[in-house]
């Protein structure tokens, strides 16, 4: 039996079905949790891989509109060239 660090709930879980570093989730009030100890068994608050995902997806599109906005130049210039071709 563990301790769930964020709400105090005990939670079941057999020391011998889980490994250090597995990854569990609290029945009440739904924290991402990590074994960090077996002997006792421990319960620690896990890292939030969901806010890492995010800011990667958010460099992405910020990448992606940058280069968006080089693609929006090239087109205008050629846009002005074309409209040059039709002045003459």
């Amino acid at each position: 039996m563990a301790t769930c660090p964020e709400c105090d709930a005990e939670i079941e879980v057999d020391e011998y079905d889980v490994d250090k570093g597995d990854l569990l989730n609290c029945p009440e009030c739904g924290s991402n949790l990590e074994v960090t100890g077996l002997t006792p068994l421990e319960l620690d608050l896990a890292a939030d891989d969901d806010e890492d995902e995010d800011e990667d997806e958010e460099d992405e599109i910020e990448k992606e509109d940058e280069l968006g906005d080089d693609d929006d130049d090239v087109d205008e210039d050629e846009d002005a060239e074309e409209e040059e071709d039709w002045d003459e």
